[in-house]
């Protein structure tokens, strides 16, 4: 098999750029590599910031019919290249080509919101505020904007920051994740043939290196991050300690409450694509069954038949309801946690530990696994698994299954599966977290809202996409003014004039 190499894009075009460090990119359905990733050094970061800083500037004056125009033409080719993006997707980051599909619609929906950018930055008008002075308010962008994403999906979340980024006159400096960099590249090409200027997308490669490098740059003025959330706290902490904007999107341990009038078959079709789609390796994903009263042991049951019919397969193949983990560190870590849980006292009710594909051995394969009777102490509930494992804890009460939650760290998205409307109600106004779902398993906003968790889950006051994202990556002014006759042009005041 050829090993192809994977470049930077750079002021408009694909460069291997001065760095010689690389690293191997892998097909995680067979283990083989099947690319050389280049990263970037010192020079190639100061090369894409000055690249930046400079269009950032024209691309600024652009008129909002002359960007939006780019906006829909950019829609119209992410849509015309769908399969050839899910294959790369597939061949990377191992998911089937249904949920790549998706993932990229998902992103389309953000790029259709960005193309309404010209009512999105209307300003307000005060007329005659006060005598012969009218004020009014307008935004502009921040200028060089760093976007920093995960592996997981790496085609939606770059499409939920650089759209609104880029509609709003910002420069936009991708760095993908390593293990799945293709997609990126072809993004930035599409970006190009839809016209927008050199330098205003760009993206580059590599480590913690080039991640220190945005998050310190004087020239970098924003930084947008989803990953995990000890990376989300030094995120934070080292760009706001060099005087920049930044949401950084964390972790999660999302719980789903089940409730015995819930429609119990229903419920366990939810959890099941919760739990397992994408190989579980989703920041919404629901890890954590709460099953309250009589509905835990019929729950279960029916949960464990539809984790054994899942169909694990290379996600080409065009029945595969699951894929593989991104990589065979992540699969040892899952199975340590599962194995400490079974050792605990949990009940292993369902075991993908040792799941492996026919004729794809060398793959990093786990299947889907459940995981009853877990005791909040145990890592299996602590820990953000990031893979296809369902834990289920019992508790008695509505009451007791919220508590449980606002006891969580994380607080990034949540559901309920019950039919009862009082007990709906109870639920969403009194969970401590930033995303809920009633009767919905993975309750991700649609692109006129905005995406973001609560406490451990998000660092930063502004939530990603929608209206939150169009404020994130812009910057308010207010101008007060004011024509006077030329023959009353004198009368200036001492004090602060208020009529």
């Amino acid at each position: 098999m050829s090993i192809k190499t994977i470049p930077h894009f750079l002021n408009g075009e694909e460069t291997n750029g001065v760095g010689t460090r690389t690293q191997p990119v892998f097909n995680p359905a067979t283990g083989e590599q099947t690319g050389e990733l280049r990263l970037a050094d010192a020079a190639d970061l100061e090369t894409a910031v000055a690249n930046a800083r400079k269009a950032a500037e024209s691309w600024n004056d652009i008129s909002l019919a002359k960007r939006t125009a780019v906006l829909f033409k950019f829609r119209e080719l992410v849509a015309a290249h769908i399969d050839e993006l899910a294959a790369l997707i597939t061949s990377e980051h191992g998911k089937v080509i249904s949920d790549a599909k998706g993932e990229i619609g998902r992103g389309l929906e953000v790029i259709e919101f960005a193309c309404g950018i010209p009512q999105l930055l209307k300003g307000a008008y005060s007329d005659q505020a006060s005598t012969g002075i009218d004020v009014f308010s307008y935004r502009q962008p921040v200028g060089v904007v760093a976007g920093i994403t995960p592996f997981n999906f790496p085609v939606m979340v770059p499409l939920w920051m650089a759209p609104v980024a880029i509609a709003t006159g910002n420069a936009f400096i991708l760095k993908p994740s390593e293990r799945d960099p293709s997609p990126s590249l072809l993004l930035a090409n599409l970006w190009k043939q839809a016209g927008l200027p050199d330098g205003v997308f760009q993206v580059l490669h590599g480590g913690k290196e080039t991640v220190d490098g945005l998050l310190t740059h004087p020239d970098v003025d924003a930084i947008s991050f989803v990953g995990s959330t000890p990376i989300a706290k030094y995120v934070q902490a080292t760009a706001t300690a060099h005087g920049k904007r930044v949401q950084a999107l964390g972790g999660a341990k999302n719980h789903a409450i089940i409730l015995p009038d819930a429609d119990l078959d229903n419920a366990a079709d939810h959890l099941a694509a919760a739990a397992f789609g994408s190989a579980g390796e989703r920041c919404m994903a629901i890890s954590v069954a709460v099953a309250v009263g009589d509905a835990a042991d019929a729950l279960v049951g029916k949960v464990k038949d539809r984790a054994e019919a899942v169909k694990v397969a290379e996600g080409t193949e065009p029945d595969a309801e699951m894929g593989p983990i991104i990589t065979a560190a992540s699969k040892d870590r899952m199975a340590g946690i599962v194995t400490k849980a079974a050792d605990a006292g949990a009940d292993l009710v369902v075991d993908g530990r040792e799941f492996t594909v026919e004729g794809k051995e060398g793959g990093f394969w786990f299947g889907p696994t459940v995981i009853d009777n877990v005791g909040t102490d145990m890592e299996a509930y602590t820990e953000e698994i990031f893979g296809p494992v369902l834990s289920v804890v019992r508790v008695e009460t509505v009451e007791e299954a919220i508590e449980l939650i606002n006891s969580n760290p994380y607080g990034n998205g949540t559901a309920i599966f019950t039919s009862s409307g009082s007990n709906a109600r109870k639920f969403h106004r009194g969970v401590h977290v930033g995303m809920i779902g009633i009767n919905v398993p993975i309750p991700v906003p649609v692109a006129y809202h905005s995406f973001g968790g609560w406490k451990s889950s998000l660092f930063g006051d502004k939530h990603i996409y929608g209206e939150e994202g169009v404020s994130f990556y812009t910057r308010a002014k207010v101008v007060t003014q004011r024509w006077p006759e030329p023959t009353h042009a004198s009368g200036a005041s001492y004090n602060f004039p208020s009529n």
